[in-house]
């Protein structure tokens, strides 16, 4: 997967160089380009921003900078032959007005071969960057959350680590990518380590019993407990057709309602 980002602060996103996705540079499983958007301007001051047209506080993005690093990303996507030749690279633009990025986001945008994020700044960049990428790439505004950030890095670091863990290899262990939060629905459940008693503290018994299905369940109960008390919201989403006969009763004692067609509070 290649991977551009644009930033007035490509410092900012040099923690890319860490860890799992640092090591996938390393490999070779990501190909992560990170420029300067000030590079794309061609005046002294090397600006990037301007008052907006209407009046208001801040200061917008120019937009032919944009347009000029936006055009460099397209220059080097997906050649003609290989897996996904002709795919339009996806531009995600971080913006408190966008869609909210999620984990089934992440694994949507985790099988494109090119994801291109523009870090905007001050009040935004000019709306008319996107109307003309529009006509090379699939734009998608995205939110973190319902909450305003100084620029798009912080998201930007977020996003790519979410999706960039979901392409193949760069995880060790495949395995655990199914267990985590939201990967069915549920958040994750509790995990402890050694030593079995700390500081008076013991884990759960069933987890020494070696009894795996008791183990399962207890896990997927824990599952259950955490979302319902944490978010419930992910409890109403549950599809009542793929909860078991234990889920209902977990649910029920919970003091939720599973019917035919919802879960419901009671």
């Amino acid at each position: 997967m290649r991977i551009d980002v644009f930033s007035i602060f490509p410092e900012y996103l040099a923690a890319l160089d860490l860890s799992l996705i640092g090591k996938a540079r390393q490999d070779g499983i990501l190909d992560v380009r990170v420029q300067d958007l000030r590079a794309f301007t061609t005046d002294r001051h090397r600006t990037v921003d301007d008052t907006p047209y209407g009046g208001g506080a801040g200061m917008v993005m120019k937009p032919e900078p944009w347009a000029e690093a936006l055009s460099t990303a397209l220059s080097g996507g997906t050649a003609e032959g290989e897996s996904g030749a002709g795919e339009r690279p996806t531009l995600i633009v971080p913006s408190p007005a966008g869609e909210v990025f999620a984990q089934a986001t992440a694994y949507e945008l985790a099988e494109k071969q090119q994801l291109v994020f523009a870090c905007g700044r001050y009040e935004g960049i000019d709306e008319r960057v996107l109307e003309w990428a529009g006509e090379n790439f699939d734009v998608r505004p995205m939110s973190l959350g319902d909450y305003v950030l100084n620029g798009g890095e912080v998201a930007v670091l977020a996003m790519v680590e979410a999706i960039g863990r979901l392409v193949p290899g760069v995880v060790g262990n495949p395995e655990s990518l199914v267990e985590e939060s939201h990967s069915d629905g549920l958040l994750e459940y509790p995990v402890y380590t050694k030593p079995s008693l700390w500081r008076d503290r013991p884990i759960p018994e069933v987890l020494l019993s070696g009894n795996h299905a008791k183990i399962a369940r207890f896990r997927r109960d824990e599952q259950l407990r955490r979302t319902a008390e944490r978010r419930p919201d992910l409890i109403a989403k549950l599809n009542p057709s793929t909860l078991d006969k234990a889920d209902r009763a977990a649910l029920e004692a919970l003091g939720w309602t599973v019917t035919a067609e919802a879960v419901l509070p009671r």
